[in-house]
């Protein structure tokens, strides 16, 4: 592991980079917002690429990023107007996504420094970070202890631990940002990446990307990934929440629920290079985003501009929206309980 000086904000304030590597993938961290700044993994051939949209200055993701690799907190994805209602008390959040709070705020977990730990445990290696949010921050009650581990397995898996406690009853769907791109970051579109998503229902959207409430079946829809297909199979299908979102941007209601544990939920595979990305969770959802809001204004590390479609995210999560629809599963922690999710990324060729 080896820890360098990244870049430095207007206020002076140093932000560090973290490389690590291990089991053929390599591992760049930076400490403001917990940002992977690349993701190294060999193709069939054994040629390493970056796999991951990121910058290659800190004023760049000041900036304009849009959330490119980063820990998003305290809340993932949106709350319908900034607001939601716990034990009778209502919270107002600011607005960042049209009348909308998007991924914890105009100031979220994305954009503070996280302390950082370096670990080695037997053939994993990793990194801690740790961060205090303080009571009303965001508008989001109660102070909230949060722990993030990142582990690089001897397997070459990437693992994302999350803890967090809090001394007041509070709302928490913490989870990460990572844009995918497996035949390279820059490299053009993933329309021709394959997926496949353990889910049979879906959260259909009505106007700012708001679930209505509905579970949806996907069977005879374009939302339909339980078995393999390309990404711009139906990605132009017409449908009307694909109208809504310009593409894909919903919550996949996975079949296998909340678990004890991580379990395999989806496959990305890019069959150019042949490598492949499996990730299993404890979540109950995963966020699909096609990157339509890439509008090739943005130049990533690699020199070349991001545009539409160039990366796919898949965010394991509660549901969007979460705390103003009780019929979804709770995103409430409560005093005395400790919340804990697992996320894990294996990755072949």
């Amino acid at each position: 592991m080896e820890k360098t000086l990244f870049g430095t904000l207007a206020d002076g304030t140093e932000v560090s980079s973290w490389s690590l590597e291990n089991g053929g993938t390599r591992l760049r961290v930076l400490d403001r917002g917990g940002i992977v700044q690349s993701l190294e993994i060999p193709d069939r051939h054994g040629a390493y690429a970056n796999v991951c949209l990121g910058f290659d200055a800190i004023e760049d993701y000041v900036a304009g990023s849009p959330y490119f690799g980063a820990l998003i907190g305290r809340f993932g994805n949106r709350l319908a107007g900034g607001r939601f209602t716990l034990d009778g008390e209502s919270h107002q959040l600011p607005v960042n996504d049209g009348d909308h709070s998007l991924h914890g705020g105009t100031e979220g977990f994305d954009r503070c420094l996280w302390e950082v730990e370096p670990f080695t445990d037997g053939t994993d290696v990793g990194l801690r970070l740790y961060r205090t949010s303080p009571d009303g921050e965001m508008g989001y009650p109660g102070t909230l202890k949060v722990r993030v581990t990142y582990t690089l397995t001897g397997r070459g898996e990437w693992r994302i631990d999350y803890e967090a406690t809090a001394d007041r009853a509070t709302v928490v769907n913490l989870t990460h940002h990572a844009y995918w791109n497996l035949a390279g970051e820059g490299s053009g579109t993933i329309e021709d990446h394959e997926l496949t998503i353990a889910a049979s229902r879906y959260t259909p959207v009505g106007p700012g990307l708001i679930p209505t409430g509905e579970l949806a079946e996907v069977r005879g829809t374009p939302f339909d990934f339980r078995e393999t297909r390309t990404i711009g199979r139906d990605l132009r299908a017409g449908h009307v929440q694909q109208v809504l979102a310009k593409g894909y941007d919903h919550n996949w209601v996975l079949d296998k629920g909340v678990t004890a544990g991580p379990e395999h939920v989806a496959t990305l595979r890019d069959p150019r290079s042949g490598r492949t990305l499996r990730i299993a969770t404890d979540q109950p959802g995963v966020q699909f985003y096609s990157g339509n809001f890439l509008d090739g204004t943005l130049t990533g590390s690699g020199g070349r501009t991001y545009r539409q479609g160039d990366a796919v995210c898949l965010e394991t999560q509660h549901f969007p929206d979460a705390p103003n629809h009780p019929s979804f599963p709770s995103t409430v922690l409560r005093p005395g309980r400790t919340y804990r999710t697992t996320t894990i990324h294996s990755f072949d060729r």
